[in-house]
């Protein structure tokens, strides 16, 4: 069940800048890492190569920015869903930055922001501020000015 639950287009309208909420934890594994960089074809050794990531900048392997990225479509569930439309779909994002890298064994998690909704055909184009917290993290992850569209 999300934090935050929208019963329509409406009661998303009148949300615009306010916090939707913030997700649980999510641990990030090795073999999570690895399999992303197998879906991707991203096998540099900063992300699957403990050993020799241990002596690296990072001191640890580090999931790759585009990892944590997508981790954004898991964890926005657990804090925002609209009810009475026909679907929500991912339309984009206007931009995203990758602060901070995320070690292996490290926790994250996301909080929402709702920053605008526009009308479009059908129904409404969301712009959510998702920022990707690592616990015990200065910076974020990950920021994404993420946009949805949700069709009546």
């Amino acid at each position: 069940m999300a934090q935050t639950e929208f019963a329509g287009l409406d009661q998303v309208r009148d949300a615009v800048g306010h916090d939707l909420g913030t997700s649980n934890w999510l641990e990030i594994t090795q073999e999570r890492v690895n399999q992303f960089a197998d879906a991707t074809g991203d096998h540099q050794w900063i992300h699957v190569d403990p050993e020799r990531a241990a002596a690296g900048p990072f001191g640890a392997p580090i999931a790759h920015g585009y990892l944590t990225l997508s981790l954004s479509n898991a964890l926005l569930p657990e804090i925002v869903e609209v009810r009475h439309v026909s679907m929500g779909v991912n339309y984009g994002a206007n931009k995203v930055r990758f602060p901070a890298p995320v070690p292996v064994g490290s926790r994250i998690r996301a909080q929402v922001t709702l920053a605008s909704v526009e009308d479009v055909p059908g129904g409404v184009q969301t712009t959510m501020v998702i920022t990707i917290e690592i616990d015990g993290g200065i910076k974020p992850a990950c920021v994404i000015e993420s946009i949805s569209r949700y069709l009546a």
